[in-house]
């Protein structure tokens, strides 16, 4: 493994404050919101590449589970048994996926770069959405149909 560098460093430190404040701007849509967590860990991975990526996102979710409450309800380490928290895995994992593939591109241009964010998100929602069933179903007894899941995924 190899040091990080200082310019590397800041870079990652930039993007975990980002992630952090972007939770915490809220736009309302409806009953629910939007927050520009989604944006900034899409950018983490196409602007620092796989490693550093990961290691900023991967970073943000470390400080919200050892208490820093950097997540949009807090922190600590409660929230693995949130029906919520694999959204927050899908993150690290979609920062290596955008930065993995935003890098292999033969061209960069939108329809490629738009091609490598969508996958992205589809990481995303695969690991939160099988989290929330799991945990909604077999961990807090809160039972949730396929259609459900699909609904509060996509819906609301």
């Amino acid at each position: 493994m190899t040091k990080l560098k200082t310019r590397e460093l800041v870079l990652a430190a930039l993007f975990v404050a980002l992630i952090t404040v972007g939770t915490f701007v809220r736009i309302p849509a409806g009953s629910d919101f939007y927050t520009l967590q989604f944006l900034f860990t899409l950018l983490a991975g196409l602007v620092l590449g796989e490693r550093l990526g990961t290691l900023a996102v991967g970073a943000y979710v470390l400080m919200g589970l050892i208490g820093i409450p950097v997540f949009a309800s807090g922190g600590g380490l409660g929230y693995l048994f949130q029906p919520t928290f694999g959204y927050l895995v899908g993150f690290i994992i979609q920062a290596w996926f955008c930065g993995r593939f935003s890098r292999r591109l033969k061209e960069i241009n939108f329809k490629n770069l738009l091609a490598v964010n969508l996958g992205g998100m589809f990481v995303v929602y695969l690991i939160g959405m099988s989290w929330l069933y799991i945990v909604s179903n077999f961990v807090i007894d809160a039972p949730l149909t396929f259609g459900a899941l699909i609904f509060y995924s996509f819906v609301l």
